[in-house]
């Protein structure tokens, strides 16, 4: 009997990270945000097909929004600040929104963007930056969650209709 050790071509597959796990991930999540926290806000989407984006800069002056679509997530308040401008003082708050990528993907077949509006509570925000911070398992291809930055909208920027 040989006491020889070869090395094999290729490394093992990683252990318990693979699309079964990532499906288990996806449920207890989706069971937490949903059942447990419970906390809605309202996406307004925009309307890709109807709005008239700028060729050079790709803004819209007037958008065109698809019907809202109610999304269970992670919502923070982050607070209101004040700021003094040449026209007086200025009041904003803002929230983060921390929406479940697969839940969108794949179950809502929502895509969110900047610039686009949601309603938490009775107030509306604006999504003004967008990050993907978390992998599941540190897999790479992989990423669990889309954090927007929101600021609460002016008013008659848009009504939410």
């Amino acid at each position: 009997m040989s006491n020889q050790w070869s090395q094999p071509d290729a490394p093992p597959p990683p252990l318990f990270l693979g699309a079964n796990e990532r499906k288990l991930v996806k449920q207890v999540n989706d069971e937490l945000i949903e059942r447990v926290i419970g906390q809605i806000v309202i996406y307004y989407p925009i309307d890709l097909q109807h709005t008239d984006f700028h060729n050079l800069y790709g803004e819209a002056i007037e958008k065109t929004f698809l019907p809202p679509v109610r999304i269970h997530a992670l919502v923070t308040w982050e607070g209101m600040s004040t700021n003094s401008t040449n026209y007086g003082i200025d009041r904003t708050s803002s929230i983060t929104v921390n929406f479940h990528k697969r839940r969108l993907l794949e179950d809502q077949d929502l895509f969110v963007r900047e610039g686009d509006f949601l309603q938490y509570g009775k107030f509306l925000y604006e999504i003004a930056s967008l990050n993907e911070p978390r992998q599941i398992f540190g897999q790479v291809d992989h990423k669990m969650e889309i954090t927007a930055k929101c600021i609460r909208a002016r008013e008659n920027l848009f009504n939410g209709q």
